[in-house]
C-alpha cells in the first residue's frame, strides 16, 4: 500500500478568472482596478431585470424587511441617528436610547426648568392672579345661570360644571403665594363666592371648594425660607381666616358634614378637608374654638363620630379636634358635660380595657380621647360627671391590666383626683381597690396580669401626683386615710425607700439645671440686672428640670412623717446616711410654698368640698413646714 497516495491533498478546484503572477507590476493592477469599476456600474442583464421589476413594484404600497446586514441609520430604534453616535473617544456608549421626538420633548423640559424664575415670576403676578379669580367669577356666574335656566335638565349645564370644577382647582396653587395673592382675593369678592359654593347642589363642587379652604389656610403657606416672606404670608393668612370667619364658612361647613356620606372615596375626602380646616383655623387663632361650638352642632357631630364601630382616618381625626377644642376652654368643657360627652369618651374608651389599637392610627385615636378627657376634668362639674359615669372604676380597672391604657388610665386618674374637688374621686378610688394597683405600680412590681415590670418616668409622676392629691383630699379620720398610709409602712417601709430613691435621682438631675442657669446668671449680671420676668423663666426651667418633681415627693414625705412616728424615724435614718436632715426638705416646700397661686387655693368652694381639713393647699404647706422645723 502506497502511503503517500492515501494522504495526498486533494486539488482544488479551477478558477476561470485570471491569475496574478507572484510579483505584479503596476500596470497590471491599475487595469485590473478599472475593471472593477467599470464593472460595477454596469449591471449584468439578470440585475437589470431585477432591477426593473423592482421600478414597477414601488408604484403600489409595499412594506419589505430591511437587510439584515444593512447598518445604516434608520436600524436604530426610531430613526434616532445619534443612537449609535453618542461615544466617547474610548468608545464608551452615553446614549439615552430615546427617539427624536422623545428627545424633543424632554429639551423642552429641560428649557423650562432653566426658565423656571421667568415662569414662577409670571404666576405670582398680580395680573395672572386676577386672570384667575375672574375666570373662576366666570364660571361661577356661568354655571348659576345655566342651572336657573336649565333646573331639570342636568345635561343644559354639565358642560359649565366641568368648568367651574376646573376653575376652583386654579385657586390651589394660588396657596403658595399668600402674601400677594390673598388680599386679591378678599379685594376681588372671591372669598364670598368661594364660600357661597359651600350652598352648592352638587356636592362634587361643595368638595372641590372644602380643599380650596384646606389648602389655603394651611399654616405653611407662602415661602418657608424666606423670614420677612413668611411674616408677611402669617399676615395674609389672618387676614382671610378673618374674612372667612365673617362670611360664616364655620358654620356652613359644619352644615355640609351632614350633606356627605362617608361611604364614597371622594366624601369621606370631604370630611377629612373640613376638619382639616377647623384644624388650621384653630391653629392660628384659638379663641375661634368657642364660636365653633357654641354656633354650631359640632360638639355633637363629634361625639357621635368617634362612637363609629368602623375605624378609619377620619374617625381618629375627629378625636384629635375634639381634643383641641377641649384644651384650653371652660365653655367648651362644660358643653362636653351638657352633651353626655364624659359618658360617650368613657364608653369608647372601655373598649381599649381588653385589648390594644390594632396600629398606631388607632393608638393616636386612644391618646385623643385620653387627653380630651384629661382636659375636660379641670372643670369641677365635669370632675363630678366623671364620678357618676363610674369613670374612676373604669380607669382602676385599665390601671390592673397589661394592655397600652395602664398608662394613660394612670395619667387621667392623677387629672381627676387633683384640687379640692377631688376628694370624693379620691375616697372612691379607695372603695374601688385602687391603692393596691397604685403602689405595684410605683414599686415596678409585674401583677399576674402585667408584663411591665418597671414603670416609665411619665408614670411616676403621675403616681406621685396620685399618693399627693390622696394625701390632700382624704379626711384625717377617715378609714381611707389609715389604709393609705398603712401602704408606706408596709414590707419594711419598702415604699419610704423609693420615695427617697427617687428623690435623690430627681435631685441630681435638678442640680445640673440649677449649675446651668447659675452660669448664664452670671454672664447677665456682667451686663444688666436680672429682673422678675427672667427669675420667672429660670424657675419654669427649674420645674421642668425635676423641681416640680423634687416638691411632690418631699410633700409626700413630710406628710407621712408627720402622720407616723416609725416612718419618720425611718426618714430621718435614710437622710443622715446621704448627709441630709429634714432641713433639706424643708427648704424645698418653701419654694414649693411661695410660688404656689394663693388665689386658686382660696376658692371657698374647695374648702367645703371636704379637703383634708377644709384647708387650702397654701395653708397645709405651711403648717407641714412648720411640723418639720419642730423636728429638728
Amino acid at each position: 500500500m502506497d502511503i503517500d497516495k492515501l494522504f495526498k491533498v486533494p486539488k482544488l478546484p479551477t478558477s476561470s478568472k485570471c491569475k496574478l503572477p507572484d510579483n505584479p507590476t503596476p500596470d497590471m493592477l491599475k487595469k485590473l482596478k478599472l475593471d472593477e469599476q467599470a464593472n460595477s456600474r454596469v449591471p449584468s442583464e439578470p440585475a437589470a431585470q431585477a432591477a426593473a421589476v423592482s421600478a414597477a413594484k414601488s408604484r403600489r404600497a409595499t412594506v419589505e424587511d430591511e437587510p439584515e446586514d444593512d447598518m445604516d441609520a434608520s436600524f436604530a430604534p426610531g430613526g434616532d441617528a445619534d443612537y449609535y453616535v453618542e461615544e466617547d473617544e474610548e468608545g464608551r456608549f452615553y446614549g439615552g436610547g430615546l427617539t427624536s421626538e422623545q428627545k424633543q420633548i424632554l429639551s423642552i423640559f429641560e428649557r423650562a426648568e432653566g426658565e423656571g424664575d421667568q415662569d414662577e415670576s409670571e404666576k405670582v403676578s398680580i395680573t395672572s392672579i386676577r386672570r384667575t379669580l375672574l375666570r373662576f367669577e366666570r364660571a361661577i356666574n356661568k354655571n348659576q345661570g345655566q342651572r336657573s335656566k336649565y333646573p331639570d335638565d342636568p345635561s343644559k349645564f354639565v358642560d359649565s360644571e366641568a368648568d367651574l370644577d376646573n376653575a376652583i382647582k386654579a385657586l390651589l396653587p394660588l396657596a403658595q403665594f399668600s402674601s400677594l395673592a390673598y388680599p386679591e382675593i378678599i379685594r376681588s369678592g372671591a372669598v364670598t363666592l368661594l364660600v357661597g359654593l359651600l350652598s352648592h347642589e352638587n356636592v362634587d363642587i361643595v368638595i372641590d371648594a372644602v380643599e380650596v379652604f384646606h389648602e389655603l389656610t394651611d399654616e405653611d403657606v407662602g415661602d418657608e425660607g424666606d423670614e420677612e416672606g413668611q411674616g408677611a404670608s402669617q399676615d395674609a393668612l389672618k387676614v382671610l381666616i378673618d374674612a372667612l370667619v365673617q362670611n360664616s364658612v364655620l358654620e356652613l361647613l359644619v352644615d355640609n358634614l351632614s350633606r356627605l356620606n362617608e361611604a364614597e372615596e371622594s366624601d369621606r375626602q370631604g370630611v377629612f378637608h373640613i376638619i382639616g380646616v377647623f384644624e388650621n383655623v384653630l391653629g392660628f387663632n384659638p379663641d375661634l374654638s368657642v364660636q365653633l361650638v357654641s354656633k354650631t352642632k359640632m360638639m355633637n357631630w363629634l361625639l357621635e363620630r368617634i362612637q363609629q364601630k368602623t375605624h378609619d382616618e377620619n374617625r381618629s381625626y375627629a378625636a384629635e379636634l375634639l381634643s383641641i377644642l377641649l384644651q384650653n376652654s371652660t365653655p367648651n368643657r362644660q358643653e362636653l358635660g351638657k352633651k353626655d360627652g364624659v359618658e360617650v369618651i368613657l364608653k369608647v374608651l372601655s373598649q381599649f380595657r381588653h385589648r390594644d389599637p390594632v396600629d398606631a392610627d388607632e393608638t393616636e385615636f386612644m391618646d385623643n380621647l385620653f387627653d380630651a378627657l384629661c382636659s375636660a376634668l379641670s372643670e369641677p362639674e365635669i370632675k363630678s360627671l366623671f364620678l357618676a359615669s363610674e369613670g374612676v372604676d373604669l380607669m382602676v380597672l385599665m390601671m390592673k391590666g397589661k394592655f397600652h391604657s395602664n398608662s394613660r388610665s394612670i395619667k387621667t386618674l392623677d387629672y381627676a383626683m387633683s384640687g379640692p374637688m377631688g376628694s370624693p374621686l379620691c375616697s372612691n378610688f379607695v372603695e374601688a381597690l385602687g391603692l393596691k394597683a397604685l403602689f405595684s405600680a410605683f414599686m415596678g412590681k409585674a401583677s399576674k396580669k402585667q408584663k411591665i415590670m418597671a414603670p416609665a418616668s411619665e408614670d411616676i409622676s403621675h403616681i406621685l401626683g396620685i399618693i399627693s392629691s390622696l394625701l390632700s383630699n382624704l379626711s384625717s379620720d377617715s378609714t381611707d386615710r389609715i389604709r393609705l398610709l398603712a401602704k408606706f409602712v408596709e414590707v419594711n417601709y419598702e415604699k419610704v425607700d423609693k420615695l427617697l430613691e427617687l428623690r435623690e435621682n430627681t435631685y441630681s438631675r435638678l442640680k445640673v439645671v440649677d449649675a446651668e442657669i447659675e452660669a448664664e446668671k452670671k454672664d447677665i449680671l456682667a451686663q444688666e440686672v436680672v429682673n422678675g420676668p427672667e427669675e420667672d423663666l429660670f424657675y419654669l426651667r427649674r420645674l421642668d428640670g425635676g423641681l416640680f418633681t423634687l416638691q411632690t415627693l418631699d410633700y409626700i414625705l413630710a406628710w407621712i412623717a408627720m402622720e407616723d412616728d416609725g416612718v419618720r424615724a425611718h426618714i430621718l435614718q435614710m437622710l443622715e446616711r446621704k448627709n441630709l436632715t429634714l432641713r433639706d426638705i424643708v427648704n424645698t416646700l418653701r419654694v414649693y410654698h411661695d410660688n404656689v397661686d394663693a388665689e386658686v387655693d382660696h376658692d371657698t368652694e374647695g374648702k367645703t368640698a371636704g379637703g383634708i381639713v377644709g384647708m387650702s393647699h397654701q395653708e397645709i404647706l405651711e403648717n407641714l413646714i412648720a411640723f418639720l422645723e419642730g423636728c429638728l
